[in-house]
């Protein structure tokens, strides 16, 4: 499609658009008596309206039925992460069988390393991503530690090329292929799938989708994919510290990998006769440790009803238009600044397949001071230091005349 950089046109794009009406279920914060302009669904996702309602009725079965709301709320407590897995399945391309909703992001990488990093003699090597998120580098490192390793001989870090801000294909499998019988696992965040060239050298692949789970679509179980994990507090939109989950593909069920055990992961058949001995039941549940956080699983649930009725592909088609919309304004953007010694260098991918709707921006030229300007105008994104701006139209709830707003707002602070 053929932009253009004006209200009209913005407008034009928001009357065609098929999910419009998906935008007015959702709380955006307020400034100024105004709706923000809210860029940073890839940190927080917003309030959808109906989870307050959703969480209330929890809170009234909870006052009617005491503890017997497990089996009589409307919800059964006992089942209700069984409520949520076809919703979640969809989302990441697995079986119903091979995902579950439990616990939070970190302690669920920690639960699947246990299982799916197994070093042994030689092979006690893990690649992961230079630049991942500290908790990702923590995990990854402190698993290396535990079983008696010293994490800067264990784990292989990825870097982009000298000038360049993103790892190629060909240098991820290289690495992979490099470390050969060595490779104990690969632990990467998404959007990188690499299980291929993994299974080659005898490890197994997995991933951390905090960035991907409702953002981009996903086939996990055709992937082959080991294992991952997801929150629900970013593009998922289950409000802050919310609920996380995991996928294990079905292939290991049964195998009796090591794990950490719980109660919870016990097969349901046997669980109420209190076995001695922990007899995992053949799903990736067998992984869930305890009872389910149900109000946490409540605002989920909210959230993954709103995704059931727009359709992951729906959001994704959009999503394309959308950051390919704002990847337009920047550029046009930079067209009027040039001469100030200002650039606004988009590192993001700009093949659309390979992002999903969050573009990192380094602001040449400039520090921390765009980012407080643009927040002070009613606009919301997020910084990393020293100088990338990172924007999210989420596809779900934000619009084109967002991104327009957005570029105005920009322009006017950088042409000042």
């Amino acid at each position: 499609m053929r932009f253009e950089n004006s209200l009209a046109f913005a407008k034009e794009l928001d009357e065609k658009d098929p999910l419009k009406k998906f935008r007015a279920l959702f709380y955006f914060p307020l400034m100024d008596e105004k709706d923000v302009i809210y860029f940073t669904g890839n940190s927080l996702g917003l309030q959808p309206r109906q989870t307050q309602d959703y969480i209330l009725r929890e809170l009234e079965d909870w006052a009617t039925y005491g503890v017997e709301g497990h089996f009589h709320s409307h919800i059964p407590w006992y089942h209700y992460k069984e409520y949520l897995s076809d919703s979640v399945a969809k989302l990441v391309g697995a079986k119903k069988e091979e995902v579950v909703v439990m616990n939070s992001l970190t302690v669920n990488l920690h639960l699947l390393l246990v299982s799916f990093y197994r070093p042994a003699g030689a092979r006690f090597k893990i690649i992961c991503e230079y630049d991942a998120f500290p908790s990702d580098l923590y995990a990854v490192q402190s698993q290396a530690s535990v079983h008696g390793y010293n994490p800067d001989d264990a784990v292989i870090y990825l870097k982009p090329r000298n000038g360049e801000y993103c790892l190629r294909t060909e240098d991820v499998i290289k690495a992979i292929e490099d470390a050969g019988d060595s490779l104990a696992t690969v632990m990467l965040g998404a959007v990188n799938f690499f299980t291929s060239a993994a299974h080659k050298v005898g490890a197994t692949c997995g991933f951390n989708l905090a960035h991907a789970a409702g953002n981009v679509t996903m086939k996990l179980h055709d992937w082959n994919a080991d294992y991952a994990c997801f929150c629900s507090y970013k593009y998922l939109n289950a409000g802050p510290g919310s609920v996380s989950g995991i996928f294990v593909h079905e292939k290991h069920f049964g195998k009796h990998l090591p794990q950490f055990a719980g109660w919870w992961g016990n097969d349901p058949e046997t669980r109420f006769k209190m076995p001695r001995t922990f007899e995992p039941v053949k799903a990736a549940s067998a992984w869930a440790l305890s009872n389910d956080p149900v109000l946490s699983m409540a605002s989920l649930k909210s959230s993954l009803d709103i995704f059931d009725a727009a359709g992951m592909e729906n959001l994704r088609s959009k999503s394309e238009m959308l950051t390919g919309y704002l990847e337009y304004i920047i550029k046009s953007i930079n067209t009027k600044i040039e001469g100030r010694k200002l650039n606004l260098e988009i590192i993001t991918p700009s093949d659309a397949s390979q992002r999903g709707c969050q573009l990192s921006i380094i602001a040449h030229g400039l520090g921390k001071d765009l980012y407080n300007k643009l927040t002070e105008a009613g606009v919301l994104c997020d910084w990393r230091e020293p100088n990338v701006m990172r924007a999210a139209p989420v596809p779900l709830y934000n619009s084109f005349e967002d991104v327009y707003r957005f570029g105005v707002i920009l322009e006017n602070i950088l042409l000042k």
